[in-house]
Parts: C-alpha cells; sequence; structure tokens
C-alpha cells in the first residue's frame, strides 16, 4: 500500500477528510515490473457491488463483437432501473479508467448502479482492451463500437437516441474526449453531453512538459503517467508531435461542434494543468463546459466514499450534469 513521505510537498495541501485514504490506496509506484502485481491488487482491491435479485436495478453482464478492424469481443455491463416511468430512457455510455494499462470496470459499479436508479437512466459500462498488450487505437475503437452498439439496439435497450451522454474519469475521462472528437468526426451518433472526470488527455504533462510539483504525488504519479502513455502510444513517444488526436484529446487542433461538457479535477492532481486548459480552449471553441476545481484533492479522491465533504459535492455536480444533459436534447 501507498506510503507517505515525511518530505512530502503537497500533503499539507491535501484536505483532511482525504488523507487516510491515501494509505489505502493500492497504486503509487507503477512500473513495467510490477505492472501485473499491480493488476491483480487492483483486481482485489474492487469488485463488483451486491445487485440482488428484485433490487431497484439490474446488471447484466454481455459480450459484443467489435465493429472496428479486430473484430475482438468485449464486456460490458448494462444497468437498467427495473421500474420506470417511461418507454424511452436516457443512456449513459461510462468508461472506466485505469491509466489505459489497469482494468476499472468493476471500480465504478456501485456508482453506475446508483445512477441508474436515481436518473432513471440506462448504463453502460464497458471494459476495454488494454495497453500495453493492445496499443492505440484498440481502446478508442472498442469505445466507439460500444457507444455505436447502444445507438443501433436503442429499441431492444429501450433507449431514447437523442439523450446519449458519454462520461469516464481518468483515463476513461480521456477515451471519453477521444470518443467526443471521433464521434463528431464520424458522423453517426448525436451527443448530449460529455462528463470528464480528472480526464488523461495530454500525453505530454510530465514528459516533455513539466508539472507542479505540487500535483501528481498521490495516486497517479508522473512515473505511473509516462509508463501509461508510453504503453498506449507504442511505437511513439509521448511529446511526439504526431500523436493522434484520438489517443490525447490536447492535440486536437479543432473543437468545434463538441456536446456540453463537465470537467472536474482536483488542485493535487497531476491532471490539473492539462485539464483547465482543454476546457479554457472548449469555451474558446464555444462549447458549453462546467469546470469544477475541487481544493485539497487528488486524483480518483472521491473513491474514497461519501463520507467526505468533498466527495458528496462532486456526486451533486456529476448528478446535476447528467439530468442537465437527459433534459436537454442535443
Amino acid at each position: 500500500m501507498a506510503e507517505i513521505s515525511n518530505n512530502s510537498p503537497s500533503l499539507h495541501l491535501v484536505d483532511p477528510e482525504l488523507v487516510d485514504f491515501i494509505k489505502l490506496f493500492p497504486l503509487n509506484s507503477l512500473n513495467r515490473d510490477n505492472l501485473s502485481v499491480i493488476r491483480e491488487m487492483w483486481g482485489e482491491f474492487f469488485a463488483l457491488a451486491d445487485c440482488p435479485e428484485g433490487g431497484p436495478v439490474t446488471r447484466e453482464e454481455r459480450f459484443i463483437t467489435s465493429t472496428g478492424p479486430d473484430g475482438n469481443s468485449i464486456r460490458i455491463l448494462v444497468y437498467t432501473p427495473r421500474i420506470v416511468t417511461s418507454d424511452k430512457l436516457p443512456i449513459y455510455v461510462h468508461i472506466p479508467g485505469g491509466g489505459y494499462i489497469l482494468p476499472g470496470l468493476e471500480a465504478i459499479d456501485e456508482r453506475n448502479l446508483r445512477f441508474a436508479e436515481k436518473h432513471q437512466c440506462i448504463v453502460v459500462s464497458m471494459s476495454y482492451r488494454l495497453a500495453p498488450e493492445n496499443p492505440f487505437p484498440c481502446g478508442i475503437e472498442d469505445c466507439y463500437a460500444v457507444l455505436k452498439w447502444a445507438y443501433d439496439n436503442a429499441s431492444e435497450l429501450s433507449v431514447d437516441k437523442d439523450r446519449i451522454v458519454i462520461g469516464g474519469e481518468s483515463a476513461g475521462g480521456g477515451l471519453t474526449a477521444a470518443l467526443a472528437l471521433l464521434t463528431r468526426d464520424r458522423g453517426e451518433i448525436p451527443l448530449a453531453g460529455q462528463i470528464l472526470i480528472y480526464p488523461m488527455i495530454d500525453d505530454r504533462t510530465g514528459s516533455t512538459v513539466p508539472a507542479s510539483p505540487l500535483t501528481g504525488e498521490f495516486i497517479w504519479t508522473r512515473e505511473s503517467n509516462r509508463l501509461g502513455w508510453e504503453s498506449l502510444l507504442d511505437t511513439a513517444s509521448p511529446g511526439d508531435p504526431d500523436v493522434s488526436p484520438y489517443a490525447a484529446a490536447t492535440r486536437a487542433d479543432d473543437l468545434s461542434n463538441l456536446p456540453p461538457c463537465t470537467l472536474i479535477v482536483g488542485t493535487l492532481d497531476l491532471f490539473l494543468e492539462e485539464n483547465i486548459a482543454y476546457a479554457q480552449r472548449l469555451m474558446l471553441a464555444g462549447i458549453p463546459t462546467d469546470l469544477r476545481v475541487f481544493s485539497g484533492a487528488y486524483h480518483g479522491f472521491e473513491l474514497s466514499g461519501n463520507h467526505s465533504t468533498l466527495s458528496k459535492k462532486f456526486y451533486d455536480i456529476y448528478d446535476s450534469a447528467l439530468e442537465q444533459y437527459f433534459t436537454e436534447k442535443p
């Protein structure tokens, strides 16, 4: 488990209610040598939540075939509220995080159960292919395949095609931003909104572009970030001029005609600067953007549970974003 140095440059800035969680989180020093071990620890730390038969939400595991060039199988979880008040429901297509190299489907399971019940929506989450075994563009093509599957099967899922929201955390947020760009460019599916939770969107952070020494000390560090990007980009290197915007959304020259965006990040998160810069560019491109910066919060802070004031505020904003995008059709 993570250890906190007595010489920590940013521990004094951490919200007091979030300090203890740092010690519990099974991720601090990540490298190629311990990646397989960390993956096992990650799987033990996170597990699917209880979803009792007859409860308010059903959770169904499915496997779909990718429409991409590889035709691979993609594991998805479909969450459906048991009691509904409409024959067509909005849908939230969720992309879990994990630095592009760690599995994250189970980590957000309880949250997705809650969203399906609270917002009377279908939630679809996915297990996309991970780097380094499957570098770019495998992950983003899996995400697009799941989104396309949900759109094409809207009748079976009782989904309103005009109320599709995408979102995710960390690498899942990065894939969400890239998916918004890819969906815009392919022109097949309308999106009502995108929710970016401390998204991993710039391959240069901590590599060719220095980050503040007050960010990235906890949970997701510069070393982990370099490993994630090097694994994803494969033959390219972080900072190379020809990195695709479908891998790193900040590389996109044109951010126009994207769906409205809510972006949440903490002041101690390694992604603070890249996230603020991206939100500003969205605003300047005319995209309705709600940027929320949480003082004293590090990467993954809300996973500490609902006991902290910041976690409660986080869910209030998340809920409001879903409600808004489900109501305002594109």
